[in-house]
């Protein structure tokens, strides 16, 4: 019987429904969906139409959301956040989005290389001095691009329950264990890096990683939506997590606890906050100039080949030929995906409480690039 966490979600009292309500008027009045007469009336209903076959593949709830040129041109809920209680998905629930923590984490580094305080280029030890030598010379920027040959995930990992107090414990899960391959010469994918970067955040900021992440990265860009996913803290409009078995039931995902790896797959957050997020890093601003050129430039091995990844972010291209800034997430409970369009400055956002993808990417970018055609 597998041990199912059920504090996840506060169950709403009848004022606090209300207020839920009314917010959710006020945010629908902000938020400019249904004009039935603006440009982006086919594309919206585009996101609709898409959204609904999602659901109905079933994904218990999800949230999808597109901003074009810094504003919100589309963002709805469907489905339930809480199958049990019927609870519905609003564009402000807070979904686990797995890996898209790697970009905002990505996002702390760049602020600390601005601020002096961090060289993307110096052993790993210069900050974290506890991590064993391999042998070879491993640095920030190794860890950002997935190129310091660290692990990823073995047998349960991913379904780890016991709680990390700190990151350097988080560390402790991978930092004796062998390199995959030599620093520097080879992409190998690996959250347990974020872990090791989590680390040096704390290390070259002075403060702890969460607390650091939540006033510099999350209050700082207005991710009012966006926090770490603690088990045991009351988190408002946090969904419930869901899993699909072979024959399509669906269940209560098992607990999980996300603690031992914040920076690569630890936090919650909105479809809104999402594209928020992406929007800002579409020009300096928040982030000098250089900084989106790190974030945005594939790395390349010692050998000369592009891996596709700069720091925190994939580069792709879209079927239309689109340059693609993207990340996707997949946790117990939880997938989802951001893109980010340099060209047209269409950003998408979707979170689902689901485990497995039963959406494809492809169909992510056929909602967003609809939007592109509504820009006059």
């Amino acid at each position: 019987m597998r041990e199912i966490h059920g504090n996840l979600l506060r169950r709403a009292s009848k004022a606090s429904c209300v207020a839920l309500a009314i917010g959710f008027v006020l945010w629908n009045a902000a938020v400019p969906q249904k004009a039935a007469s603006d440009s982006y009336e086919a594309a919206r209903a585009n996101a609709d139409r898409q959204a609904k076959e999602w659901t109905a593949r079933g994904i218990p709830g999800l949230s999808l959301t597109v901003a074009v040129d810094g504003k919100i041109m589309y963002s709805e809920g469907f489905g339930y956040a809480d199958l049990e209680e019927r609870v519905p998905v609003w564009p402000t629930t807070k979904f686990r989005i797995g890996s898209i923590s790697k970009p905002l984490t990505a996002t702390a580094l760049m602020q600390l290389v601005e601020a002096g305080k961090l060289e993307l280029d110096a052993p790993v030890q210069k900050y974290v001095p506890s991590f064993p030598d391999k042998g070879a010379v491993i640095t920030t920027r190794m860890l950002a691009g997935h190129l310091a040959g660290i692990r990823h995930y073995q047998g349960d990992e991913f379904n780890i329950q016991k709680h990390y107090a700190n990151v350097l414990d988080g560390v402790k899960i991978f930092e004796n264990d062998p390199l995959v391959s030599p620093p520097g010469t080879k992409f190998n994918y690996s959250s347990y890096g974020y872990n090791l970067l989590s680390a040096v955040v704390e290390s070259a900021s002075g403060e702890n990683f969460l607390a650091y992440m939540q006033k510099h990265v999350f209050e700082a860009m207005g991710l009012a939506h966006t926090a770490a996913d603690q088990n045991t803290q009351i988190v408002e409009q946090r969904s419930r997590f869901y899993e699909k078995e072979k024959d399509g039931t669906l269940e209560n995902a098992p607990y999980v606890d996300n603690s031992y790896k914040w920076a690569g797959g630890g936090f919650l957050s909105t479809s809104e906050d999402l594209v928020r997020f992406g929007s800002m890093l579409l020009q300096p601003g928040f982030l000098k100039a250089d900084s989106l050129k790190l974030l945005f430039t594939s790395q390349k091995t010692k050998s000369g080949e592009e891996t596709g990844y700069g720091m925190g972010w994939g580069i792709t291209k879209s079927p239309s030929g689109r340059v693609v800034y993207e990340h996707s997430g997949g946790s117990i409970g939880g997938s989802s995906q951001l893109m980010v369009y340099p060209e047209t400055h269409v950003v998408v956002a979707l979170v689902t409480n689901l485990t497995s993808r039963e959406w494809k990417a492809s169909e992510v970018e056929a909602v967003a690039e609809k939007f592109e055609s509504g820009k006059k």
